[in-house]
């Protein structure tokens, strides 16, 4: 399987792929485009890729193609409680629909399983239903918990009000 753990080298490839698979007009090749409900070109930039890599229990997972170009990723980080933390599941938009974020979906269940975690959590935009139909696919469940979308607007304005639904995906 061609997921490996990400390093600091790989941050700018990460701030490409996360940015074109959410946000701008690339994003709307594929189908987890958030460019329609927050206005920005960007998702994400280096410094905050370089924090959440030296966050404890953090581990960003990337897909290389045969070329060894990171078209895919996931952030994954080990909480306190037992729980693994999913976010930023990423295929470039171009090849999505190929079983790419499957596979990263079963190498974060397998990092859980070794980390002896209960579940996988994640928060997903609540109007994304496409994508939440996607997870409860994948075996996650709305926990029934939301969150307040966060009003920082270096990374995009919302277009209306936006929230986080809590979605998870017991391990035990």
């Amino acid at each position: 399987m061609p997921v490996h753990k990400a390093t600091i080298t790989d941050i700018p490839a990460l701030v490409a792929l996360l940015n074109s698979a959410y946000r701008g007009d690339a994003s709307k090749e594929g189908w987890t485009t958030e460019a329609d409900l927050i206005k920005g070109e960007l998702r994400t930039d280096e410094p905050t890729l370089h924090k959440l890599m030296h966050e404890p229990g953090a581990i960003f997972l990337k897909y290389t193609n045969e070329q060894n170009e990171i078209t895919g990723c996931v952030f994954l980080q080990k909480k306190e409680n037992g729980k693994l933390y999913l976010g930023m599941l990423s295929v470039s938009p171009r090849i999505q629909a190929k079983g790419i974020g499957r596979q990263l979906m079963t190498a974060a269940i397998d990092h859980a399983q070794k980390e002896k975690c209960i579940s996988i959590f994640m928060r997903v935009i609540s109007v994304r239903h496409e994508l939440v139909a996607w997870y409860e696919r994948q075996g996650y469940l709305k926990t029934g918990e939301t969150e307040p979308f966060p009003a920082d607007d270096r990374f995009g304005i919302p277009v209306q009000p936006l929230e986080f639904v809590i979605m998870e995906k017991n391990l035990c």
